[in-house]
Order: C-alpha cells, then sequence, then structure tokens
C-alpha cells in the first residue's frame, strides 16, 4: 500500500477503536506478546543483518557508536519487549473514563469522557524494540498508529511489524490496519503534510529529527528538541547526597535526554571543590562558567556554574532550560518549593536525579515520548497522554431559547 492508502485506513480503524473493549485490545496485545516470544530468532536473524550494515556506516563515519548501540537487540532487550507489553496489558483503560459529571439542569446532564486522539505518526530513529512498545501503548489507548523507523533498522523493524501484524490479524474482532509500518524518506513528507488525517505526530530520535519535523508541518507535534536539564545544588546541601545524585544524572546514561548538562552551586557551598574532584574521579570532564550554557552535551562532560542565590539560579534555569527535567539538592523545604514552583519545566526534582524523568519509572508501563509542550501532555508521556476527552450531553427536549429567556435556569451541580 502506499501512503495515502494506509492514512485511509488507518483512519478507517480509528472509528473502530473507539468503541473496542478493554478485553479486545487485552486479548490483542497478549496475542502480539506471544507471537513475538515465539518469533525471537527471526527478529534476531533480521537484527543481525542491519547490524552488519549499521557496522560499516559506523566504521565511515556515518553513524555513531550510540546508535549503533541502540539498534542492537540483545536477550535483556527482547524479554523486556515482551515484558513491556504485558506490564501496558495490566494497566487500566484510558479511555472512556468519566472525568465527571455535572447537572446543567434537571434531565440535562453533562460529562467529559477520555477518548483516544485517533491517528498518530511516530517517526523514530535507531531503536526498533520503539515498534512493539508505541504499538501497544497505541492499541491500549485505541487509537491507530502509522510507524517510521530509521532506514538503519529497516530489516528488524519490518520483522517486528508483521508479527505484530499477524497477531493482530489473528485476533477476533480487532480492526485491521491499526498498525502500519512506512519506510521512505517521502513517506515522511507526505505525514507531515496530512493535517486532518493525522491528529498527532511523535518524533523520537535526534534533536535535528525533532526539530525538522516541529518546523514543518501543521499537525500538532508531541516532543522535545533537546535535554537540557540542571542541577541546583542549595548552600545547605548535604555533600553526599550532592555527590551521588550529580554523578549519577551525569554518568548513568550520559546520552539520555534527562542527563544534566549545567550544575549550578551555591556561592556558600562549603564542598564545591569535593563536588569538582568527585566527578572528576567519576569521569567526568567539567567545564566552569562556559561562553554557552544553552548546550546539550550528551556525553560525560558538564558545565559548572556558581550563582549567588535561589533566584539566580531559577533565572538561569528558566533562560537556558529546555524545560525537560531540572532538580534542587537542598534541606530547606521553603526554597524546595519555590524551587519547584517557580522552575518552568515539565519535571521539577528535588534531592533526587533527573535520571528519573522517564516513563518506565513513573509507573507508566511505558512510553511513547517526552513531550515538553505546554499542551495535554507533558513529560514523559504513557497511555493517558495518548487520550484527549469529549463532553457528551444528555437530555429531554431542552431547548436554549428557555434559557436565554429565563423561562429556566441552570443548576450547575456536581453529581
Amino acid at each position: 500500500m502506499n501512503i495515502d492508502e494506509i492514512v485511509k485506513f488507518a483512519n478507517d480503524a480509528k472509528i473502530k477503536l473507539m468503541d473496542l473493549s478493554a478485553e479486545k485490545k487485552n486479548e490483542a496485545l497478549e496475542n502480539v506478546a506471544k507471537n513475538i516470544e515465539n518469533n525471537k530468532e527471526k527478529i534476531y536473524e533480521a537484527n543481525k543483518k542491519d547490524l552488519d550494515y549499521a557496522s560499516k556506516l559506523v566504521d565511515e563515519g556515518k553513524l555513531t557508536r550510540a546508535t549503533f548501540g541502540r539498534l542492537k537487540l540483545d536477550e535483556n532487550k527482547m524479554r523486556d519487549m515482551v515484558k513491556g507489553i504485558y506490564d501496558v496489558i495490566k494497566l487500566e483503560d484510558p479511555s472512556n473514563k468519566t472525568v465527571w459529571t455535572r447537572e446543567l439542569d434537571e434531565g440535562l446532564i453533562l460529562r467529559k469522557i477520555t477518548c483516544p486522539i485517533g491517528v498518530l505518526g511516530i517517526i523514530f530513529e535507531a531503536r526498533p524494540d520503539v515498534i512493539s512498545q508505541i504499538s501497544s501503548l497505541a492499541i491500549k489507548s485505541g487509537n491507530a498508529v502509522i510507524l517510521k523507523g530509521g532506514s538503519e533498522a529497516n530489516n528488524t523493524n519490518t520483522a517486528i511489524f508483521e508479527i505484530i501484524k499477524e497477531a493482530l490479524d489473528k485476533t477476533e474482532g480487532f480492526p485491521k490496519n491499526a498498525v502500519n509500518l512506512v519506510f521512505s524518506h517521502d513517506d515522511i513528507k507526505k505525514m507531515l503534510d496530512m493535517e486532518g488525517f493525522i491528529d498527532l505526530i511523535i518524533p523520537r530520535g535526534s534533536n535535528k529529527l525533532v526539530k525538522f519535523i516541529q518546523e514543518n508541518t501543521k499537525i500538532p507535534v508531541l516532543g522535545h528538541a533537546s535535554g537540557i536539564c540542571h542541577i541546583f545544588v542549595n548552600k545547605d546541601a548535604d555533600f553526599e547526597d550532592t555527590k551521588n545524585i550529580c554523578i549519577d544524572a551525569k554518568t548513568q546514561y550520559p546520552t539520555a535526554c534527562n542527563a544534566v548538562e549545567t550544575i549550578l552551586v551555591h556561592k556558600d557551598f562549603e564542598h564545591y571543590n569535593e563536588l569538582k574532584k568527585a566527578l572528576c574521579n567519576a569521569g567526568v570532564e567539567i567545564i566552569e562558567n562556559p561562553e554557552k550554557f544553552d548546550v546539550e552535551y550528551s556525553d560525560t562532560i558538564v558545565a559548572l556554574k556558581t550563582v549567588d542565590s535561589l533566584d539566580d539560579a531559577i533565572e538561569h534555569i528558566n533562560k537556558y532550560s529546555s524545560h525537560h527535567t531540572d532538580s534542587i539538592i537542598s534541606k530547606n523545604e521553603k526554597d524546595i518549593e519555590t524551587f519547584m514552583n517557580k522552575v518552568d519545566s515539565a519535571g521539577v526534582f528535588s534531592n533526587v536525579s533527573t535520571r528519573f524523568s522517564d516513563g518506565f519509572r513513573y509507573g507508566f508501563g511505558a512510553e511513547v515520548g517526552i513531550s515538553t509542550n505546554k499542551t495535554h501532555a507533558r513529560g514523559p508521556v504513557g497511555l493517558d497522554g495518548l487520550c484527549i476527552y469529549k463532553y457528551k450531553l444528555t437530555g429531554s427536549g431542552q431547548i436554549v431559547d428557555d434559557y436565554v429567556k429565563n423561562k429556566k435556569t441552570f443548576k450547575y451541580r456536581n453529581i
């Protein structure tokens, strides 16, 4: 099928998904998990082909080692793929839930109900395990999905997609074409032009990819272009906590979008030099007072700066942060509360590593991505972030004219 046909059939599927029971969704997901488990060797074989090709690209300098690492599927990743689907099965169905009910007048009842977004366009790089993760979240939330992975993982992406599709096609009563995969760069361009047919685009990959998508579509985009995260060390911070948190936030996974890039230290913190030494001993390169603070190093490199006050730290963060995740280390509850209220980021933490900003660690089961948008979903986006809402109003013959002419009055009673 070409992209136009895929989008048409995905829109047909989204209507059927909106009324699908939680039991049918879970049945489909269990079939997918079992089919992946039963076809692991087929996936490994496909992945080996991609790795052989990617290895040549690395040698030619066309692919980074980090991307190569994300491309590789091993027993641990395969186990996590399957477990992730079963974890989603255990989660409550987020759609068709009543948020609140209000009696506008006698016999005139308004309800706010959660519902799927519709058709999701997911554009991602390298990581083929994204296919099962996103597909399971889309199925559970009642959304149709069109996936476009990186060309370096075409064989693996195709194998996983075909295994998922086979399982869904064998699930009686589950809509056809709910999960789809496209391959070419032209498909991406066409997807970005399909406002009104694709309801939300979610990019997962490099800053370059995310920025390109944000700048080339009128479709709403859920994502973040960069992860410039901060830690502010207050003057009263415990040194051991500070050391452990800062090292974890920088070294546990340096290329992650929630790794710390700048550490701000109050000028009266007594252990500044000890902190520097601890970071160096952990293999971290320190850049003191760099010329630019809006840099995402994605490496064991961190910017270090002293500030005069809590307010100065907050001002710096709000100016240079990508509004992803920022943390304060302090014993002062008032300062913590001020920091968490005034820092304008999707995640604001106290006395913990920024690396906790993650859908899995939040207990979402999995995530489709992390959003720095100020829309319906912010931070790590799991099942709930794939639903919006509609208002359902039921009555018994009421007309607005009666209320305009004061023949009737609204009660507005929550029930």
